[in-house]
């Protein structure tokens, strides 16, 4: 994320406004903006293969999966951020026009050298502001590895990390796949 101190605090409704004409991306903190770098090829391959195995699996359920360009909206801490994946079940979400969600079940994040300490972070404790969370999950692009935060029923965090020839599970939406299937087609992986 960067910002420049240069420019004064914006609102929710001048920032949702701007989002709207904006040549890119800005993610939003507390009347802050943040411009958002553009992402490299093996990304977008891990999203999109990611993406594509859960609409497969989620199609008809009454949940949908989310991608790069629709923003999260944290509003208990005046937050807006787009995840690489997000996937709301909630009808509030599935059913609105808004060009944002607010109730997610699981957020994905891919990681690159830039964004990791933030997402796995700062991030990752604004997500947890979200009473519908389930499951924040971290893939690695430089190397095969998913780490998976599930919330459990006490509503800690518990923490499982994947690897090659593993199986990812994703609790939240009864998902599994390959690990290997998330990095299919992706330099360096395949």
């Amino acid at each position: 994320m960067i910002t420049s101190k240069s420019y004064p605090e914006v609102s929710v409704k001048d920032y949702l406004e701007g989002e709207l004409v904006s040549l890119i991306k800005h993610e939003y903190r507390n009347g802050q903006i943040y411009a958002m770098a553009g992402a490299s090829n093996p990304h977008v391959l891990i999203c999109l293969n990611l993406a594509t195995l859960l609409r497969n699996h989620l199609r008809a359920s009454g949940c949908l999966v989310f991608m790069a360009d629709t923003k999260v909206r944290l509003e208990t801490i005046n937050t807006f951020y787009y995840p690489d994946i997000a996937v709301s079940c909630d009808e509030r979400d599935t059913t609105s026009v808004a060009d944002f969600i607010c109730y997610p079940s699981l957020i994905v994040e891919v990681l690159s050298p830039t964004t990791e300490a933030f997402d796995r972070g700062d991030k990752f404790a604004d997500y947890r502001s979200l009473s519908t969370i389930q499951e924040y999950v971290l893939i690695g692009q430089q190397r095969m590895n998913v780490d998976c935060y599930r919330r459990d029923v006490e509503g800690r965090w518990v923490f499982s990390s994947y690897g090659e020839g593993e199986s990812l599970e994703l609790a939240s939406i009864n998902f599994q796949c390959l690990i290997s299937a998330l990095y299919e087609d992706v330099p360096g992986f395949s």
